[in-house]
């Protein structure tokens, strides 16, 4: 992956965590590594367990950045998961798969998209 790239996704990371904060979610994870793979973001929201997939994307050319999460990637993110509850020993009541889409505008402020329960 290019410096570019990941200073893109790093930035789409930062805002999506700031985003979902300041919407009253709470921070335990972020960029969860295990030699499976990496989850984007952990979150608390009330009793609820969130892990959440960032997607940024500059351009709308290969459509909206959740397009880009295919039935691989949802099975690696349930996966992930799992391990990540199996190692802390965090019980929830739910789990949820969010991903929160971020589009940089060529002018004005970025536009995130939030859709709760995407898989």
């Amino acid at each position: 992956m290019t410096t570019q790239r990941r200073a893109v996704g790093a930035y789409g990371e930062r805002l999506a965590a700031r985003h979902l904060q300041e919407s009253g979610l709470v921070l335990l994870d972020r960029n969860w590594r295990c030699a499976d793979g990496e989850v984007d973001l952990i979150l608390r929201d009330g009793d609820d367990l969130v892990f959440c997939e960032v997607k940024t994307r500059r351009t709308g050319t290969y459509g909206p950045p959740a397009a880009a999460i295919g039935r691989r990637k949802v099975r690696k993110l349930r996966q992930l998961a799992r391990r990540w509850l199996a190692e802390t020993g965090v019980r929830p009541r739910e789990v949820r798969f969010d991903v929160v889409e971020v589009l940089p505008q060529p002018r004005g402020a970025t536009r995130l998209v939030h859709i709760r329960s995407a898989f």
